[in-house]
C-alpha cells in the first residue's frame, strides 16, 4: 500500500500544518481588507470534504488500496473549481491548504467559482498505464456524487494531464449517463478540452514578468532566470521568456538542476527532456544534437542562485525560514502552490524581494480551465488567439489591481493579492446578508 509520506524540512523535522499556516496569510492580509468578521471565519472551515479508500486490482493480479481526498474550500461565488493531483505526499492537510487557496485565486482572478481541490497519495511513476486509467477511473467512481457540473469541477494538477482529465471525464459521464465534459477541465481537445489550456499557467505567469518589464523598464537579455521545475509549467514560461531573449541560466526537474552561465538554448533542453525524461544540457540542429559541458547543481543550490527572476514551478514549501536569507533573487514569480512560507515570507520582505504571488502568478491555469468550463456549456469553441487574447486581458487586468493595491496600501504583493480575494468574497458574503445586515445596520 503507497503511504502518505510526511515532508521533511531541511533539518529534518516534520514541516509545519500546512493549512494552519495558509489561514496565517489570511489573518494578515484580513486588517487590509474590507470583509465582514464571520466571512474571515467562514474560510478557515471548509464546506465539504471526503476521503475514500480505492481498491485497484494491479496487473500482476495483486490489489493494493489508495487513499483519495477532495474538498470543496467555498462555494460563495460559484461552484468549486481546483486540480487533482497524484503524488506520495499527497495528505488532507495539504489538500485543504490547496483548496483554500483555489478560493483566493478565483476571486484574484474575477471568476465565478469558489475553491476545491483534490488528490491521491500515490507514486504515478510506478504505475502501468492500464493501471493509472484503472485509478483514475475508480476515483471518480468513489467521488462521483461531490462533483459536477454545476457543483465542483476538478482539473489537472501535479502528475496529471489531459489523458487523464479524459478518462475521469468519460468515467463520470458513465455514472451520470450522459455526456458531461463541463465536469471535468484541462481535458484532450477531442473531448471538448479548450484551446490553450496547455500553455495557460506558464503563459499566465509569462504575462505577469511582461507587466514587471514596462514597470521596471527591463532589457530582457540583461535579465537572468532560473527555473526550478521543468515540468509542463517550467517548460512552457522558459520558451516564451526564451523567445522573448530573457537569459535562462539554470532549470531544474526532480532529480536536480543544470546551470550555464551563457543561458540554455530552450527549445533543444525541452525536447531533449520530453524525449528522454531527462534534464540534459544539450543544442540540437534539426535532428543533430551535441551534448554542452554544462554544472550540475540541486534544487536547493538553484534557488540560492545570484538571479534576477527566481521561479519556483515544483511543488510547495520549496523556501523556508531555514534557506530564505540565502536567496539573491531580487524578483520571485510562483508558479508553483505555495512554495514559500509564511516564515520565509517575513524574510523576503525584510530583504526587499518582490514576490508575485502564486494565487495570482499562475492564475493562468484556472482562467483557461474557466473559459474551457464556458465552452463546454456554450456547444461553442474558440480558437487558441481567442483565448491567448481573453487570458492576457484578465492577467493584465487582475495584475495591474493587485499591483495598485500595493502601492497604495504600502503592503507586499501576496498582501495585497489576498486583500483583492477578500474583498471580492466580502462583496459576496454582504449580498447574502451578514449580521450587520440581520440586527437592523443595513
Amino acid at each position: 500500500m503507497t503511504k502518505s509520506i510526511p515532508k521533511k524540512d531541511s533539518s529534518g523535522t516534520q514541516e509545519t500544518n500546512i493549512f494552519a499556516n495558509a489561514l496565517k496569510r489570511l489573518d494578515e492580509a484580513a486588517q487590509f481588507a474590507d470583509i465582514p468578521p464571520e466571512a474571515l471565519e467562514r474560510l478557515k472551515h471548509p464546506k465539504k470534504m471526503i476521503q475514500v479508500s480505492i481498491p485497484i486490482r494491479m496487473d500482476n493480479g495483486g490489489l493494493r488500496i489508495f487513499q483519495g481526498y477532495r474538498v470543496r474550500h467555498d462555494h460563495t461565488r460559484g461552484p468549486g473549481k481546483g486540480g487533482i493531483r497524484f503524488h506520495p505526499n499527497v495528505n488532507l492537510d495539504e489538500v485543504k491548504a490547496l483548496a483554500l487557496w483555489m478560493t483566493c485565486k478565483c476571486a484574484v482572478m474575477g471568476l465565478p467559482f469558489g475553491g476545491a481541490k483534490g488528490g491521491i497519495t500515490v507514486n504515478p511513476k510506478e504505475l502501468s498505464r492500464m493501471e493509472l486509467e484503472r485509478l483514475s477511473r475508480a476515483y471518480i467512481a468513489r467521488i462521483a456524487e461531490f462533483i459536477g457540473p454545476k457543483t465542483d469541477i476538478p482539473a489537472p494538477d501535479v502528475y496529471t494531464n489531459p489523458m487523464i482529465m479524459g478518462w475521469m471525464m468519460m468515467e463520470y459521464s458513465k455514472i451520470a449517463q450522459e455526456q458531461s465534459p463541463a465536469v471535468i477541465t484541462g481535458k484532450p481537445i477531442p473531448l471538448g478540452g479548450s484551446l490553450g489550456r496547455e500553455d495557460a499557467t506558464g503563459r499566465g505567469g509569462y504575462y505577469c514578468i511582461k507587466e514587471l518589464e514596462e514597470k521596471k523598464r527591463w532589457k530582457p537579455s540583461k535579465i537572468r532566470v532560473a527555473i526550478q521545475g521543468f515540468g509542463n509549467v517550467g517548460q512552457n514560461i522558459a520558451r516564451l521568456l526564451h523567445a522573448d531573449g530573457y537569459k535562462i541560466v539554470a532549470v531544474s526537474d526532480s532529480q536536480g538542476g543544470i546551470y550555464k552561465e551563457e543561458g540554455f538554448d530552450i527549445p533543444s533542453l525541452i525536447q531533449n527532456k520530453n524525449a528522454t525524461r531527462r534534464l540534459k544540457a544539450i543544442y540540437c540542429t534539426g535532428s543533430v544534437c551535441e551534448t554542452i559541458q554544462v554544472k550540475s547543481l540541486s534544487n536547493k543550490d538553484l534557488l540560492e542562485l545570484d538571479v534576477d527572476i527566481l521561479i519556483p514551478a515544483a511543488l510547495e514549501n520549496q523556501i523556508t525560514e531555514k534557506n530564505a536569507s540565502k536567496i539573491k533573487a531580487s524578483n520571485i514569480l510562483e508558479l508553483a502552490n505555495g512554495p514559500i512560507t509564511t516564515e520565509a515570507d517575513k524574510i523576503l520582505n525584510k530583504k526587499g524581494v518582490l514576490v508575485v504571488p502564486d494565487i495570482l502568478a499562475n492564475g493562468g491555469g484556472v482562467t483557461v480551465s474557466y473559459f474551457e468550463w464556458v465552452q463546454n456549456n456554450q456547444g461553442y469553441y474558440w480558437s487558441e488567439e481567442e483565448v491567448h487574447a481573453k487570458l492576457h486581458t484578465f492577467m493584465i487586468r487582475e495584475f495591474n489591481n493587485v499591483y495598485h493595491l500595493m502601492t497604495n496600501r504600502k503592503i507586499n504583493m501576496r498582501t495585497a493579492a489576498y486583500v483583492h480575494a477578500l474583498n471580492r468574497i466580502g462583496e459576496a458574503v454582504e449580498a447574502r446578508g451578514t449580521s450587520k445586515y440581520f440586527l437592523g445596520n443595513p
